[in-house]
């Protein structure tokens, strides 16, 4: 009566994701504007700047910006995607930088030379056929907007987004099938500045201004979802967070509250995106915090009615977590997302916790929570590679890590989930939004560029990009063979 499932999809989406800020560079280059990205720059400040507890409006003398430059990928895209097609790519996940499409965000008309651009990697892409996978605001505001009108703070942002997206929509309506509104959208709640363009001001309520501006990224999806689907028919639009499963550190009934708290704040928007209503566990967080959201009489019925599409995430690592204060020592914040130290697992440079189990279950939670396509857009070990001298990357454990968490994906699939496509993070080297370093890299492709901004930007295929390529040729077959 049921059939074995034996495969990946025939359409499965491989690929890999990058994000404008972190690989474009010509940060001004034909009337691009200012982003808050930009304005990031290395060293201690960037965490302050990441979390709203410092403004950074305008570059200061000294200071390094990393997204200046980047890889150039506005000047070597052809290069890049040619790359890409080699190793056999489906589909390539990549962002539009607002401030190229409107330079300060309120602009009556757009940039006629940031639409070009994008209309030109697009063509490059599908020559390749290569579907491009966009995403509208990949943490990527017009500093204007910022300092301006305060980030998302401000409900105008939502009229102004709808018009970005409008625009986008319109004149990549016969290029571009698949969109996603907001990166990581719950990464606002943790770095309000990188996600929202957010900094506090002295004696604000945080909780009251952070749960404001969320319903204001929302609502604005909302409303590019209802135009998406207007303007595109035929497209799909979803939404996107930075997800991962928790565990309870112990068998406690404490310790797995305390786990679906966790879960919970990673959820919470993306209920709304898919679901149309804010979720009863989050009407009684703002009730006992005394958070009142300001709401228009039509937001309600807006998010019920456009939901997205489907369910774009990233997953990199899974959290522990306990709700004794003794074992909570041992927390760490080697991730955005903190977790008590797991015993079970090893750890990556950078103190990510590698848990490829983690993949499958993080797939069967949204997948049962929601009951919508996912698309696995970023996943991926960040390490210091070294170039060697007959210039490749043995990059094994980049390979191993992805072997084990294919595998699970693999699973995950004979469990029954609907999984649209893959998109690797980083499949060429590029700067780490966290601390904006080059020596942390995923790629594939190795780009010959440090810390401190030097380098040829030469591009050498590591090691992985041949085992990726195979990978993508057999389209997974090798994880079904048991």
């Amino acid at each position: 009566m049921f059939k074995k499932i034996t495969k990946f999809p025939d359409n499965f989406l491989w690929g890999g994701a990058t994000a404008a800020n972190q690989i474009e560079g010509a940060y001004l280059a034909d009337g691009k504007g200012l982003t808050t990205i930009d304005l990031m720059p290395t060293g201690p400040k960037r965490n302050q700047v990441s979390m709203g507890n410092l403004d950074s409006f305008g570059p200061e003398e000294g200071e390094f910006y990393p997204s200046h430059e980047a890889i150039n990928f506005y000047h070597r895209y052809k290069e890049d995607i040619a790359l890409f097609a080699e190793m056999g790519f489906k589909s390539f996940r990549m962002s539009v930088s607002w401030a190229r499409i409107f330079p300060n965000g309120d602009d009556l008309e757009p940039n006629e030379a940031g639409l070009k651009f994008y209309d030109d990697v697009f063509d490059e892409l599908l020559k390749y056929d290569i579907e491009p996978v966009v995403t509208i605001c990949h943490f990527d505001l017009p500093v204007s907007l910022a300092k301006n009108y305060g980030g998302w703070k401000n409900r105008k942002m939502v009229s102004l987004f709808e018009r970005y997206a409008k625009i986008l929509f319109d004149r990549y309506k016969n290029k571009v099938k698949y969109w996603m509104t907001f990166n990581e959208i719950n990464m606002l709640l943790h770095l309000p500045y990188t996600g929202a363009g957010i900094v506090f001001e002295e004696g604000e309520d945080k909780q009251q201004v952070l749960y404001q501006a969320a319903h204001h990224e929302l609502v604005a999806s909302a409303l590019a979802v209802k135009a998406c689907h207007e303007m595109i028919p035929d497209a799909m639009i979803g939404c996107m967070l930075a997800a991962g499963n928790a565990y309870p550190y112990s068998s406690n009934p404490e310790d797995y509250w305390e786990v679906m708290k966790m879960e919970r704040d990673s959820y919470f928007l993306i209920d709304v995106q898919s679901k149309g209503e804010y979720p009863g566990y989050a009407k009684r967080f703002f009730i006992e915090n005394g958070i009142e959201l300001q709401l228009e009489p039509e937001d309600l019925e807006l998010l019920r009615k456009h939901t997205v599409d489907y369910i774009g995430f990233s997953y990199y690592s899974s959290r522990c977590t306990s709700a004794d204060p003794e074992i909570l020592k041992n927390f760490t914040d080697g991730n955005v997302f903190g977790s008590v130290i797991n015993p079970y697992l090893e750890t990556s440079e950078w103190g990510w916790t590698i848990d490829p189990k983690g993949m499958r279950i993080t797939c069967n939670q949204l997948y049962d929570r929601y009951n919508k396509p996912l698309f696995i857009v970023e996943n991926g070990l960040g390490a210091q590679d070294i170039l060697l001298v007959n210039n490749t990357v043995e990059d094994d454990y980049r390979i191993d890590y992805l072997d084990r968490h294919f595998a699970e994906i693999a699973e995950a699939i004979q469990d029954g989930i609907d999984i649209m496509g893959y998109t690797s993070w980083g499949p060429i080297d590029l700067v780490s939004n966290g601390t904006g370093e080059m020596k942390k890299r995923y790629g594939y492709i190795y780009v010959d560029r440090n810390n401190d901004g030097s380098g040829t930007l030469r591009r050498i295929k590591k090691k992985s990009f041949h085992w990726y390529k195979e990978v993508i040729a057999k389209n997974g077959a090798q994880y079904f063979q048991k």
